[in-house]
């Protein structure tokens, strides 16, 4: 993809040549790095993500726009793919709405989705979801349009009301969202092949189906996906509840054993993590900054001085962590 287009246009593009497009959940620069490498070629970040991983608390809408627009910083910083970010109800007025595309703009977000539920929200797949009216989200998807600089930043609507008001009002809902200028739609907690189906037929724009694990909506394949004319596969938390359970297994066999000798397998070498942030390349330009030698191979020369700290220039190291 070109860089010298805007986020919001790389994603655009992402959507029109991969189709359908797989967008993966990542929750810090890390794992964003990890799924470039991979080959994906959108990221998201969801609010589950930003609670869960970042605060240590359930996805009730307790976290700020502050706190998500820095995790979303961190992300667009380490990696160059365009990041969908979940802004919930943009933090439920129009005038918050507005402050959200305008700092989610300012830190390289490609996309942002707005849903249709009322504060205190919920996980889209589970009970005592409220929406507010069609009205209101209208509004709000008005205001998030209006905000943007950048025409391209895709503003994407999710609706969550298939659940309670049944498949056709959630179209028409997305129907009516298109019309006050959504660019794409987010379908919500579907239970099946034949409503994705419906819904994408129905829907004039693209439309994104959340795979969610443990949730409502069936793990469809991204061959029946695209036979049902889904433009967007969301698999939100995949890779973070597969790290959640590597690492309660690795702190419950280090407790248990006393030693990680049977870990080893399953862990990332240290190889692979620097040929994954290019910590060679930093180290040498940390060496040739700071006057310093390199022994040939990639490894510091054990007389060299140490820079007194971090410049603009590169990220902070900490050898004796690592």
């Amino acid at each position: 993809m070109q860089d010298d287009i805007s986020p919001g246009a790389r994603f655009r593009l992402a959507v029109d040549h991969e189709c359908p497009l797989q967008i993966v959940g990542a929750v810090n620069a890390m794992s964003a790095k990890i799924a470039e490498a991979a080959g994906f070629r959108c990221l998201y970040l969801s609010g589950a993500g930003v609670a869960n991983a970042s605060w240590g608390i359930p996805d009730l809408g307790m976290t700020t726009l502050d706190q998500v627009t820095e995790d979303a910083r961190r992300i667009t910083a380490a990696s160059s793919l365009p990041l969908l970010v979940d802004c919930d109800t943009g933090w439920e007025t129009t005038k918050s709405v507005a402050m959200t595309i305008q700092q989610m703009e300012s830190v390289g977000v490609a996309a942002v989705h707005l849903e249709d539920q009322l504060e205190p929200k919920r996980c889209g797949h589970r009970p005592g979801k409220r929406l507010v009216s069609i009205s209101q989200m209208s509004d709000r998807v008005k205001s998030a349009v209006d905000a943007r600089s950048d025409a391209d930043l895709v503003i994407m609507a999710r609706t969550d009301a298939a659940a309670d008001e049944g498949l056709d009002a959630a179209i028409d809902r997305a129907c009516r969202y298109v019309d006050a200028g959504a660019d794409m739609i987010f379908a919500e907690a579907l239970v099946s092949w034949d409503e994705f189906q419906k819904f994408a037929n129905d829907v004039s724009v693209p439309v994104l189906a959340n795979m969610t694990e443990f949730g409502k909506s069936p793990l469809l394949t991204i061959n029946q996906l695209r036979d049902a004319g889904i433009r967007m596969i969301l698999y939100p938390l995949t890779a973070f509840r597969a790290m959640n359970a590597a690492a309660q297994r690795a702190y419950t066999t280090l407790r248990h054993e006393g030693t990680q000798a049977a870990l080893l397998d399953a862990m990332q070498t240290r190889d692979e993590l620097y040929d994954l942030l290019d910590y060679h390349r930093w180290e040498q330009e940390i060496d040739d900054r700071n006057g310093n030698g390199s022994n040939g191979n990639g490894s510091i020369d054990s007389d060299r001085q140490q820079p007194d700290g971090p410049s603009s220039s590169a990220p902070p190291t900490s050898e004796n962590s690592s």
